[in-house]
């Protein structure tokens, strides 16, 4: 593993998952750039989303999943 510039190493597996979380929310309200073959990936997903809702999982009851796999 890359030595971090912020030492998490004190963290639980739990507690860095909140973490990766906490930061990912701050990223929603940025813009970013991605490339044609993501931008397709996306739609493809997008489309299997609205044609099979009932085959998907909220983010909520994934990250539940991976702290009661990681506690």
């Amino acid at each position: 593993m890359a030595n971090p510039k912020i030492d998490f190493s004190h963290l639980s597996p739990t507690e860095r998952l909140e973490l990766i979380g906490d930061i990912w929310d701050s990223l929603e309200d940025q813009a970013f750039e991605i490339s044609p073959e993501l931008a397709a990936e996306l739609d493809r997903r997008l489309d299997e989303m609205g044609t099979n809702p009932g085959a998907t999982r909220s983010w909520e009851e994934v990250r539940a999943d991976l702290r009661e796999r990681l506690s």
